[in-house]
């Protein structure tokens, strides 16, 4: 594992943009829409007239080239660019820690910018997987999660509030940044992303910090951001949400979205559903199903992730995978089996890799596919419901140290282990 202290200029949120003041701090374009670059474009007298050309030159220079400073806005008169520059900037989040695996997954800890005077900037994680064909870009859509999911450690850190659109995209662009995937950038060395011809991140997924059917707007926003032909120019159908199932959010994803789906399913009766992710009391197995046979655009060709978390002695048995199979009749479907991935506190073990096997065999002789998710990133807590930003880590650390009557501040080492 390698950190990195990396120290980035901080981002600032969309906001009234024509009471900016000399003594407040400077917004960015970076993660804005087209609609906000506009009413930011009219905050320094652009003409309307202009308004429209304006908005796409600049778009094209924030995300096609992923610029980080007006200067480089060749087709942008000079005059102009000195008055973003006076007035706005191109700046990203902080990265407070990179941390890469033994198995090439990096896991950037992200410092937001303070939203007001008492806020100190909140802290997200975001994770990036590559393969050979490909490159997984895991983000949040929220700081901390709403949900109590007793196996996720994300569920353990409580709701601060919701990302922004901006501030979801900020992921991307970071991303993008520190891979070399915006032209002219130079890709790491260490040969852990994908090599040439091939684009660093191609994949999004919404399976980060938070519940993204609870942030519907911000993070349908980003979507169509990271999905625009013009910029970043993502294909929707490489694109997947999670949910751990918001039923009423699941149709207008779809409509408004239209991204691939991936459902955070886990058990194949309500009993232990309820247990292990308690929105179910809410929005019980029957109703979540029914809104998938429902989704927008669900075919054989765009068929719906089902995530299914193998825990030793809980949800493994032979008799629940042949209940899996029973349950999703009929919904074009594929099952996406994951070891557990241990964190400490966690009451549950991952299942035995012959149990998993032999769980596979039931769903994919029932004709579905079940790949087993080869478990990424586990010795930096960045796999599957392991994320869990530094700052709560560190004050668990703390409470932990207070308890045990010990006043020392607690060492980087204490803060990555805690």
């Amino acid at each position: 594992m390698t950190l990195v202290e990396a120290p980035l200029s901080g981002l600032s949120l969309p906001g009234e943009l024509k009471q900016l003041g000399p003594a407040q701090a400077k917004l960015t374009l970076a993660g804005m829409t087209r609609e906000e670059l506009a009413t930011a474009l009219r905050a320094i007298d652009v003409p309307e007239r202009e308004i429209r050309m304006r908005v796409a030159q600049v778009w094209h220079w924030i995300y096609f080239h992923g610029l980080r400073d007006f200067d480089g806005m060749l087709n942008v008169a000079k005059g102009l660019r000195a008055r973003l520059a006076e007035a706005y900037t191109l700046d990203r989040p902080d990265v407070v820690t990179e941390q890469v695996s033994v198995d090439g997954t990096r896991k950037w800890l992200i410092r937001l910018a303070p939203t007001g005077p008492h806020d100190r900037g909140a802290e997200v994680e975001c994770v990036y997987i590559p393969e050979s064909d490909r490159g997984t870009l895991c983000v949040s859509s929220q700081v901390g999660c709403t949900l109590t999911c007793t196996f996720c450690h994300t569920g353990t850190q409580k709701l601060v509030r919701n990302l922004t659109s901006a501030e979801i995209v900020a992921q991307l662009l970071v991303a993008r940044d520190r891979l070399g995937d915006f032209p002219g950038l130079t890709a790491p060395t260490d040969g852990l992303v994908p090599g040439e011809g091939n684009r660093a991140v191609s994949n999004i997924v919404f399976m980060g910090m938070g519940e993204p059917l609870y942030n519907l707007d911000h993070v349908t926003a980003a979507i169509g951001i990271m999905a625009d032909g013009e910029g970043l120019s993502l294909s929707r159908r490489r694109i997947t949400v999670s949910t751990s199932g918001v039923v009423p959010q699941i149709g207008p994803l779809g409509a408004t979205a239209g991204t691939m789906l991936a459902i955070s399913l886990h058990a194949t009766h309500d009993a232990l559903r309820d247990e292990l992710v308690p929105l179910n009391r809410k929005y019980p197995i029957a109703d979540l199903l029914q809104s998938c046979r429902t989704y927008p655009g669900v075919s054989n060709a765009r068929r719906i992730t089902f995530e299914y978390v193998m825990l030793k002695g809980v949800n493994d048995s032979l008799a629940e995978a042949k209940a899996l199979v029973r349950l999703l009749k009929g919904i074009p479907a594929k099952i996406n089996l994951i070891p557990f991935n241990p964190w400490p506190g966690s009451r549950y073990e991952c299942s035995e890799w012959n149990v998993i096997e032999r769980f596979s065999d039931v769903v994919f002789n029932a004709g579905y596919a079940s790949p087993v998710r080869t478990p990424r990133g586990r010795d930096i807590l960045a796999a599957c419901g392991q994320l869990k930003s530094e700052t709560e880590k560190l004050r668990a650390r703390a409470r932990l140290m207070l308890e045990a009557g010990d006043q020392a501040e607690p060492s980087g080492a204490d803060i990555l282990s805690a």
